[in-house]
């Protein structure tokens, strides 16, 4: 068994002095070796690796592929049973990787996990990018365990337990290498964000597991590509959602579910309109033309009906969130899951 633990750098060279020191000494299991696949990075990244981690492996390209085209091309040269996706400004702990490729191993039926994600910033609470898992409501909003919309919740115990979900964060997952392969990879045109929920998606109908695996902890910078209050970050966003929803939702209701999902996001670019935030407008209506364009080249699902819905919220997130004062919590949605 040999476990790739695969990080795709752009210009990152602070963080990876700060954490790949700690991943090196803390990855001690299941056959792992490191690899650093750098996406054209001009900040000196590679030759600092050359000169002083010779023992892990790098992979240059010569342009910025984006996090879906430098994975996939890094990985087409990576032999290993399994693939582990870890961004560089991922803190990891003792141990951290046995119980995930430990979970996969006694558990065929799961095809990805994550590990419980905590925040640098405040190490005692949740990550936005995966908390303890994450789930989707009706109109493709994304949300975790620890993290609703924006609200995150400090990690006292409450999420320790395994718990199927619907997406694993991209900030850090364990895949099988035989089902990455399967599927294709990441969804290049994606480019950036979203692609793991996509990704988790097309595993799901097909009838893999995803799974956050708690018994494993890392801490997470986040925001390290683009920030989060960012014009580009909200293009992806929103362009990338809807491009996951024609090609996951089945025939039966994907239509009249993706004009409820534009007639929201015109809802929010009025929104930004009305406040003065002129370049949020336009990305909304740019990621809604893109979209127009693009979908002509995705393959929509060949499915006639939802399937594998665990970690599916059949309602509006954003509705129960409002209609609580921004008071919601895991607890009060969990039933309806």
């Amino acid at each position: 068994m040999d476990t790739a633990v695969v990080i795709l750098n752009w210009n990152g060279l602070g963080m990876l002095k700060t954490y790949l020191p700690l991943l090196v000494e803390r990855t001690t299991c299941c056959g792992a070796f490191i690899v650093v696949a750098d996406n054209g990075s001009t900040d000196g990244s590679v030759e600092w690796l050359e000169e002083n981690w010779p023992s892990v492996r790098t992979i240059r390209f010569d342009r910025n592929w984006g996090f879906t085209g430098g994975y996939n091309r890094a990985l087409l040269e990576i032999d290993a049973d399994y693939y582990v996706l870890l961004n560089s400004d991922v803190e990891v702990s003792p141990g951290w990787l046995e119980p995930l490729v430990g979970f996969l191993e006694e558990h065929p039926e799961a095809g990805i996990c994550q590990p419980k994600i905590l925040s640098v910033a405040d190490r005692g609470s949740f990550e936005y990018a995966g908390a303890a898992g994450g789930f989707i409501d009706r109109y493709g909003y994304p949300f975790c365990r620890g993290r609703i919309l924006s609200k995150l919740e400090r990690d006292e115990g409450q999420y320790d337990s395994a718990e199927e979900c619907f997406w694993a964060s991209g900030a850090c997952m364990v895949v099988r290498s035989a089902l990455y392969h399967h599927l294709g990879g990441l969804d290049e045109s994606f480019f950036a964000h979203m692609e793991e929920i996509d990704f988790c998606w097309r595993a799901k109908l097909l009838g893999y597991q995803v799974w956050c695996v708690p018994a494993s902890t890392v801490w997470h910078v986040g925001g390290g590509t683009l920030p989060n209050d960012s014009p580009r970050k909200l293009y992806f966003n929103y362009r990338n959602n809807l491009l996951m929803l024609y090609k996951n939702l089945p025939d039966s209701i994907r239509r009249g579910r993706i004009f409820a999902r534009m007639c929201l996001d015109g809802a929010s670019a009025a929104v930004y309109l009305f406040t003065g935030r002129f370049q949020f407008f336009k990305s909304v209506l740019k990621a809604h033309r893109d979209y127009r364009r693009m979908k002509r080249d995705e393959d929509p699902s060949p499915f006639d009906e939802e399937r594998n819905n665990i970690g599916y919220y059949p309602r509006s997130i954003i509705w129960a969130f409002f209609r609580s004062g921004r008071k919601l919590r895991w607890s009060d949605i969990e039933r309806d899951l």
